[in-house]
């Protein structure tokens, strides 16, 4: 029985309720309030699954995280679902000459070039929009983060999760007038967390909702005649 626990556990195929081995290797996503439900900000050179919509601001999630590197590397975008915006990355501190996008044409090419570049260790950082993976896919992709000292972010929706993954950490993100609501669905060590707003109006204000006062009364309009 031990013997297959530990085989479950190297294999991240379980988790433990609290991690038997002190803290993770973690670096700060650069919101206070994400780390501290994090307990330390992002798992550094794993894989991290994000279950969002597409075109809510899930990006700023990750921008001040990605910017973080000690030497210049690559930050690689696989197969996104639109045009990037070069002012929103340059505005983030991200140099432009180190931000590689490809669009490979099929599942399999994206899953190959993710590998690669995670791999190689020239790139920091993969941010891969993937619709489905199964979990001999998924350990390929964590041996090669681990081996080239980067980081994946895989973006899937609601509708293409099928199968649960034994990522380091999965996050579900919704909009929110504010910024985004966030709903840690499970992480490595740690159990699942209630839904939480993470407010980004200090970073991005031009893109934040007015607040709404909550004893606000609605008021109908008079129709002009």
């Amino acid at each position: 029985m031990n013997t297959l626990l530990s085989y479950l556990e190297n294999h991240h195929l379980i988790w433990r309720g609290r991690h038997p081995h002190g803290a993770a290797d973690t670096q700060s996503s650069g919101y206070a309030v994400l780390d501290e439900y994090l307990q330390g900000g992002f798992p550094r050179h794993d894989v991290i699954e994000i279950d969002s919509p597409c075109g809510i601001g899930e990006l700023r999630l990750l921008l001040p995280y990605l910017q973080q590197q000690e030497t210049p590397r690559l930050l690689v975008f696989i197969a996104p679902p639109g045009l990037l915006s070069a002012e929103l990355l340059l505005a983030a501190g991200i140099d432009l000459q180190q931000v590689l996008v490809l669009q490979p044409e099929s599942d399999k090419d994206a899953l190959w070039a993710a590998e690669q570049c995670l791999k190689s260790g020239s790139s920091h950082g993969v941010v891969m929009w993937h619709r489905q993976l199964d979990v001999h896919q998924l350990k390929r992709l964590q041996l090669a983060a681990q081996e080239g000292r980067a980081s994946l972010f895989l973006f899937r929706t609601a509708q293409r999760i099928k199968v649960s993954l034994p990522v380091a950490l999965s996050l579900q993100l919704r909009p929110h007038a504010q910024g985004l609501r966030v709903r840690i669905n499970k992480r490595r060590g740690g159990w699942a967390e209630q839904p939480f707003t993470l407010d980004m109006s200090s970073h991005w204000p031009e893109l934040a909702c007015a607040p709404v006062p909550d004893n606000l009364l609605y008021l109908p309009v008079a129709r002009a005649i």
